[in-house]
């Protein structure tokens, strides 16, 4: 299941500047690298997540910059949706974990993940101020991520695909 803004900041946040452009890399040496690379995406991506004002479209952009693809295309849905009701998010996500599942260090450059994401913290509320995470919302998620070559960003990588998914690592 692709995850939608409300299980995004859910799952993920955090404080990023805008990547700067830069030139496009070739395929990194080692996985160690690859991987690398896509954990600092993912944090990057978390940091712009929690840095969004969903009052202020322009704070968007840092997420924008971090995801391509079906999820570039989920997110832009997702926060236009949320500031078009008027809701607030408060609170940060923090990633728990990181783990390395696949790689390829060939060109175009792939990189598969499992992160563990505590959104315990996180809330988002309507215009009245209720809250509208459901209670039943785990206060952690996994997230089964893909990541693809990017020349816009300094990590050589965007997130292309994150999906929840159940595992028990990361439950707690």
């Amino acid at each position: 299941m692709t995850l939608s803004l409300v299980s995004v900041f859910a799952l993920v946040t955090g404080c990023a500047p805008q990547p700067e452009p830069v030139e496009s890399q070739g395929p990194f040496v080692t996985e160690e690298e690859a991987f690398a690379a896509a954990e600092e995406t993912y944090r990057n991506y978390v940091e712009a997540l929690n840095a969004v004002d969903l009052s202020d479209p322009e704070t968007f952009e840092p997420v924008y910059e971090w995801t391509t693809g079906a999820a570039n295309a989920t997110e832009r849905e997702s926060l236009t949706q949320l500031a078009a009701k008027g809701w607030r998010k408060t609170g940060d996500s923090l990633l728990v974990s990181f783990a390395p599942v696949s790689s390829s260090t060939d060109p175009p450059a792939a990189v598969a993940a499992l992160a563990c994401v505590d959104v315990s913290a996180v809330d988002v509320v309507d215009a009245s101020g209720s809250t509208v995470v459901p209670e039943t919302r785990p206060d952690r998620y996994a997230v089964e991520l893909e990541f693809e070559s990017s020349g816009t960003t300094d990590t050589g990588l965007t997130v292309s695909k994150s999906t929840a998914v159940e595992s028990a690592e990361c439950a707690g």
